[in-house]
């Protein structure tokens, strides 16, 4: 059974919420001031008792977008899951229906695991050949102020996107785990978040383009920066392996390239809040207001 369930429909002409229920330990927050009176959309905050997802809990979520209908499905903070108990893994699942030339834009926090935690989270999305879609997924490397880095037990998140009749669009699958030989912190190096971010839809067509050319420049840039640093490094008799701060990448998916998937790593979070700020900054005018702004 459902922790949680929201129906967005047209009433009047307007995207309204018809139905709305959750139990605990999941919450919705409708806020009917999140954006200007004329912006034709809702806001979704979903939150957790305790401010996080505790050792054992077991959250299904499901979101119906109906035909032209605009929704948001975002946090108030970081999503928090505390350290495992035992073998116990907390899990999350999220199924959305998007319906004919409606918007679904999927915003969270980051997710950031506690010491030992253990965390599954699973995000179905069914669209239609003219749905839309925006999602960002990602992971922080822990609480920095306790000393932890990368210092989870077990972390998986997949998203997979189905257009039409379940035929597989997206297939995404991302699995870090503790391993013996090797720790999750040495695999992921100085990096302490990752991101990606898949835009999908007519709607979105100039904010993919954009994109695309915005992080084709931030990444030429880059290269000219760690060429001419690598360049001094060895004038200098150093051969210091130097790697980027901030990696992005872009690559297109779908029937005629109608998606696009960003991929980010950095070595702070911050960094990826303002990129996610300043690309998803031309949502605006259908959101009412900037994502993380």
């Amino acid at each position: 059974m459902a922790t949680g369930k929201v129906v967005v429909e047209k009433v009047g002409g307007r995207s309204t919420a018809t139905s709305c229920f959750s139990k605990y330990p999941l919450k919705f927050l409708l806020p009917s001031k999140a954006a200007p009176a004329g912006t034709d959309v809702v806001w979704i905050y979903s939150i957790t008792y305790g401010g996080g997802i505790v050792s054992g809990d077991s959250i299904l979520c499901e979101f119906t977008i109906g035909d032209g209908c605009t929704a948001v499905i975002t946090t108030q903070s970081s999503t928090k899951v505390y350290k495992a108990i035992g073998s116990k893994c907390s899990e999350q699942t999220l199924e959305a229906r998007i319906g004919s030339e409606a918007l679904l834009v999927v915003i969270p926090d980051p997710v950031t695991c506690f010491s030992t935690a253990r965390y599954f989270q699973k995000q179905i999305f069914r669209l239609l050949s003219d749905s839309n879609l925006v999602l960002v997924d990602w992971i922080t490397s822990g609480r920095h102020a306790n000393g932890e880095k990368w210092d989870f037990e077990f972390y998986k998140s997949i998203n997979n996107v189905y257009l039409e009749d379940d035929h597989p669009l997206f297939l995404d699958t991302v699995l870090l785990e503790k391993r013996s030989i090797q720790t999750i912190a040495e695999r992921m190096q100085d990096y302490h978040a990752i991101a990606m971010v898949i835009l999908f839809g007519a709607k979105l067509k100039e904010i993919q383009k954009q994109v695309q050319e915005n992080v084709k420049n931030m990444m030429s840039e880059q290269l000219q920066i760690l060429c001419s640093r690598r360049h001094k490094s060895e004038s200098s008799s150093s051969n210091r392996f130097m790697k980027p701060e901030f990696i992005a990448s872009c690559s297109t998916f779908g029937p005629e390239g109608k998606g696009v998937v960003i991929r980010i790593a950095s070595d702070s979070t911050e960094s990826v809040y303002n990129f996610l700020k300043q690309q998803l900054a031309e949502l605006e005018p259908l959101l009412g207001q900037a994502p993380y702004a």
